[in-house]
C-alpha cells in the first residue's frame, strides 16, 4: 500500500516556530518530526509514501533532495492553492497516480498504531473507509466518531462541545481509503474530509472505525510537542532516549531534568530547564530558567529571565536578562511580515 501523508497546514497553533520552518521539520529529539511519522509507516511495511504538500514546500524538498526518508520512497505533490483536507487528498493521489486502496495519515500525528490490524479491520468489513479511533479526556478538540457494535460509524461530528459529545472516541488522524472516495470529492474547490465526505459515506453506511487503543499525540500545540519529545526521553513510547544532544553544553552548576537540549544547545551555570526543549543552538544564561516552554532555534535567554508556563520563543529572538514571560509567545509576528 501506499501512504498520503498531510503535511500542508500552516502551523499556526505553533507560531512563532513555524513562522521560518513547516510544523513537521520541526525536531522531536533531534529528528524531524516527519522522520518519525515517515519511519513509523516503513515499519509497517508502507514504504511508498506521498507527501502532501502546501506551506513552505521547499523545506521537505532541500531536506529530503533524493526523494528517500526514513525508510521510504517520497513523492512530492505540492498544491497550487490550499485545499483542505479532502481537497489535498484528492489532488496528492491524482499526482501521484494512486489508484488502488491506500492510506492517508496527518503529519503532525506520532502513533503506535497496529497499521495492519487497521487495514485488516478494513477488508474484512468491505469498507469504503476505515478511520482508525483514539479515546481522549475531552475530545471538544476533535472530530466526535460514534460507531455501532459492527464498527459501522453512526455520525462524524466534529469539534462537539464537551458536555455534548455523543463518545470520548476521536478521529486519530489515520485513514485507509478505497480509490472509490477520490470520486466523491470534487475538484476546483476546498473540500474538508470531516465536515463533507465522511459524513456523505456515514450517510450511505460505507465508513466505518476502529479504536487503535495504542499510544498517540496529537504535536501540533506547545504542550503537545513538548509532551510527545518527553515520552520518548521517559521511555513511554519503548526504550528511552537521549534527550540532550551530543552536541549540547550543559554547565556541571546547570540542571536540566526531564528536557529535551538540542544540537548545539548551551545551558549555563546556575541555569534550570525542566519540562522544556530547547531547539538546535538555543541558549540559557547563568541564573536562568526555562519551566513547560520552548525555546527556537538560535534564541537566547538572558541571565535571571524566566521563560515558563507553556511560553515559546522564537528563532534567533533575545529574551532580555531579568525578563519575566509566562505563557507568551514571541515574536507575535513573522521578521519578514
Amino acid at each position: 500500500m501506499r501512504a498520503i501523508v498531510l503535511v500542508g497546514g500552516f502551523g499556526t497553533r505553533l507560531r512563532p516556530l513555524t513562522y521560518t520552518c513547516p510544523k513537521q521539520m520541526l525536531p522531536i529529539v533531534h529528528r524531524p518530526m516527519i522522520e518519525h511519522v515517515v519511519g513509523h509507516l516503513a515499519r509497517h511495511g508502507v514504504d511508498d509514501v506521498v507527501l502532501s504538500l502546501g506551506y513552505r514546500p521547499d523545506a521537505f524538498t532541500a531536506a529530503y533532495p533524493e526523494g528517500r526518508c526514513a525508510g521510504a520512497t517520497l513523492h512530492y505533490a505540492v498544491e497550487p492553492e490550499p485545499l483542505d483536507t479532502a481537497g489535498a487528498i484528492r489532488f496528492a493521489a491524482l499526482d501521484a497516480g494512486i489508484d488502488e486502496r491506500f492510506l492517508v495519515v496527518n503529519g503532525d500525528v506520532l502513533t503506535d498504531l497496529d497499521i495492519e490490524a487497521l487495514v485488516a479491520f478494513h477488508q474484512k468489513r468491505g469498507a469504503e473507509a476505515t478511520i482508525a479511533l483514539h479515546r481522549v479526556d475531552d475530545p471538544s478538540r476533535y472530530g466526535v466518531v460514534p460507531t455501532d457494535p459492527d464498527g459501522r460509524v453512526l455520525a462524524f461530528v466534529e469539534k462537539p462541545p464537551r458536555d455534548e459529545a455523543p463518545t470520548d472516541l476521536i478521529n486519530a488522524g489515520t485513514y485507509v481509503l478505497e480509490p472509490s472516495v477520490l470520486e466523491r470529492i470534487p475538484g476546483g474547490r476546498r473540500v474538508s474530509v470531516e465536515r463533507e465526505t465522511f459524513p456523505a459515506l456515514v450517510a450511505e453506511g460505507t465508513l466505518y472505525a476502529l479504536d487503535g487503543a495504542t499510544y498517540w499525540i496529537d504535536t501540533g500545540t506547545p504542550c503537545e510537542y513538548i509532551q510527545a519529545q518527553l515520552d520518548l526521553v521517559a521511555g513511554v513510547r519503548g526504550e528511552a532516549v537521549e534527550g540532550v544532544h551530543p552536541t549540547a553544553r550543559v554547565d556541571a552548576d546547570a540542571t536540566v531534568s526531564r528536557a529535551v537540549v538540542g544540537e548545539g544547545a548551551v545551558v549555563a551555570p546556575g541555569a534550570r530547564v525542566e519540562r522544556s526543549v530547547l531547539l538546535p543552538g538555543a541558549g540559557v544564561a547563568s541564573g536562568a530558567v526555562v519551566e513547560d516552554s520552548v525555546v527556537g532555534p538560535g534564541a537566547a535567554v538572558g541571565a535571571g529571565a524566566r521563560v515558563v508556563g507553556g511560553s515559546v520563543i522564537g528563532d534567533d529572538h533575545v529574551v532580555e536578562a531579568g525578563a519575566r514571560l509566562d505563557g507568551v509567545r514571541v515574536p507575535l509576528e513573522a521578521a519578514d511580515a
